[in-house]
């Protein structure tokens, strides 16, 4: 696994790479899921977010990191 880095639009569009889309399914088009982690945002396909940021981050570490954030739209989501 390594990171990359991506432009996002003025729109807020940006786009997954081929080896991503193909591995998803996603050759078409297709929907995926974005979470919100307060620090940083994560992009599954769609039916894996259920679930899956408890496995990644204990639900008290990802409180305690929005809550740090002071970010008021963070509280509402």
């Amino acid at each position: 696994m390594r990171s990359q880095t991506f432009r996002v639009s003025t729109s807020g569009q940006m786009s997954l790479p081929a080896p991503v889309r193909h591995r998803w399914n996603l050759d078409e088009g297709g929907e995926v899921e974005v979470i919100d982690l307060g620090f940083g945002v994560l992009t599954v396909p769609v039916g894996e977010a259920a679930g899956l940021l408890d496995q990644i981050l204990p639900a008290d570490d990802h409180y305690a990191a929005v809550a740090a954030e002071e970010d008021p739209d963070l509280m509402t989501a």
